[in-house]
């Protein structure tokens, strides 16, 4: 589980990193990322009801929460960060979410 303070829950902040912010796309997953005037990351997990139902939605935000969290020290600080979870993630195991996850901070230079 990510800590709250790492955590986006306004629909404001959504908005605001998808209109201002980089976006990065791959094939599992999309990042949408904007700075913030804080020391640390917060985080936000998308994934829509065509990836699948409750159940299969909740399985891929759970796996890449754990990703997220395992990384956290990797992660250059001072980003609202946005993973969006397509169709494809609803079949993929953590090992491939995880990868691609890795992929895409990287194109986006968030590992340090």
């Amino acid at each position: 589980m990510l800590a709250h303070h790492l955590r986006l829950k306004r629909s404001q902040d959504f908005q605001r990193i998808r209109d201002q912010g980089r976006h990065f796309r791959g094939g599992l997953l999309s990042l949408n990322v904007l700075g913030n005037d804080l020391p640390n990351n917060r985080f936000g997990f998308v994934i829509s009801r065509r990836v699948g139902n409750a159940v299969v939605r909740n399985r891929v935000k759970r796996r890449l929460r754990a990703a997220v969290r395992i990384r956290l020290n990797e992660l250059a600080g001072g980003f609202d960060i946005v993973v969006i979870g397509h169709t494809a993630a609803a079949t993929a195991s953590y090992r491939e979410l995880d990868a691609r996850l890795m992929e895409l901070l990287q194109k986006a230079g968030l590992l340090d």
